[in-house]
């Protein structure tokens, strides 16, 4: 070609590739899992019981059974390594997960209160969100009120102390309820489950996680530049303080509404973000995406295997903690120096 007509040719960049590629593996996987169960449907009877035609019965385990836990598992798995990748590059380290400042500690001690009081289903769930808005709410109030300290270090140490009584709260209560009704309860809730889980369930904790997740988008920049330390945000034009308190909240926020409809469950938002961090580096624009869309597959896995194993189901947290503890060292000793 002569000069002036050579043609722009623009090459897709890794970045949205496999976002995609995340994205069709997230869509096979899901309807794989509404395949998969002790009442095994084919293709074909899934594709017409969402068409609202074939067998009746097939239509109600899709409609009533099985897309209702395909999409907690997903808005779970996706909701908490969300806000694992958030957490790990406002503190900018690799070992945080989303109960660094005590939010499921406070989920957990919420709940188990609201089941010691033998409230409703509904009423427990609020009562867990509310527990862990508050805890968390308790660490920044404090940490606001210490001066003269390294900021991340001592939320992170408020944390620990609020997770701490918690948990001790946590374990008088389970002292004190009826070990024939509420203590299993209590413990099968800490484990994490979507065992029953409904479409009423989902509802509302949907709108609080994309009413976390649209912050953390818009401040994907801010917060790349928040991760070199609150110098060098400062010297950028970044306000440290205000872009923290945001994604905190934002993070709490998504973080404590999924713990509320699944219970506790661990490992996804600590191994997640560094699974996305190999694949698409540290950039926080690349890195929220594909965390959310890895988790949401990890925990669909997990949960399908979570109902299937075994004659009676697996507790979440048990499966994520066999799966998420090894997978994590292999990480460690493979990894670079360095948590970005």
């Amino acid at each position: 070609m002569g000069r002036g007509t050579t043609a722009d040719v623009s090459l897709p960049r890794p970045g949205l590739t496999l976002t995609g590629a995340l994205a069709v593996a997230l869509a096979l996987l899901a309807f794989g899992a509404v395949m998969i169960g002790p009442y095994a449907l084919t293709p074909g009877q899934v594709l017409a019981a969402l068409t609202g035609q074939g067998d009746p019965q097939a239509q109600i385990v899709v409609w009533n059974i099985r897309l209702p836990r395909v999409g907690a598992a997903l808005l779970v798995g996706a909701a908490l390594a969300a806000a694992g990748a958030s957490y790990q590059a406002l503190f900018r380290n690799p070992l945080v997960s989303p109960d660094i400042l005590g939010v499921s500690a406070g989920a957990g001690l919420g709940a188990v209160a609201g089941i010691f009081l033998s409230l409703p289903v509904a009423a427990i769930q609020a009562s867990a969100f509310v527990g862990g808005m508050v805890a968390v709410g308790v660490v920044m109030l404090v940490g606001a009120l210490v001066r003269n300290t390294d900021r991340t270090l001592t939320l992170v140490l408020l944390g620990v102390v609020v997770g701490a009584l918690a948990g001790a709260a946590t374990s008088l209560l389970k002292v004190m309820a009826d070990p024939y009704d509420q203590l299993p309860a209590i413990t099968f809730w800490l484990l994490g489950s979507l065992a029953s889980i409904t479409m009423r369930d989902i509802l509302p904790a949907l709108p609080m996680v994309l009413v976390g997740l649209i912050p953390l988008a818009l401040l994907r920049w801010r917060i790349n530049v928040l991760s070199l330390g609150d110098d060098e945000a400062r010297a950028l034009g970044v306000e440290a303080g205000r872009t923290r308190f945001v994604v905190i909240a934002a993070a709490t926020l998504i973080t404590a509404s999924v713990t509320a409809l699944a219970g506790v469950v661990g490992w996804v938002g600590l191994v997640i973000p560094h699974i996305a961090r190999m694949l698409v580096g540290p950039g926080f624009a690349r890195l929220l995406p594909a965390s959310a869309l890895i988790g949401a597959c990890y925990l669909l896995i997990v949960d399908t295997l979570a109902r299937t194993i075994a004659a009676v189901e697996v507790p979440l947290g048990v499966l994520t903690a066999v799966i998420g503890a090894p997978f994590f060292v292999w990480l460690l000793a493979r990894g670079r120096r360095g948590w970005s």
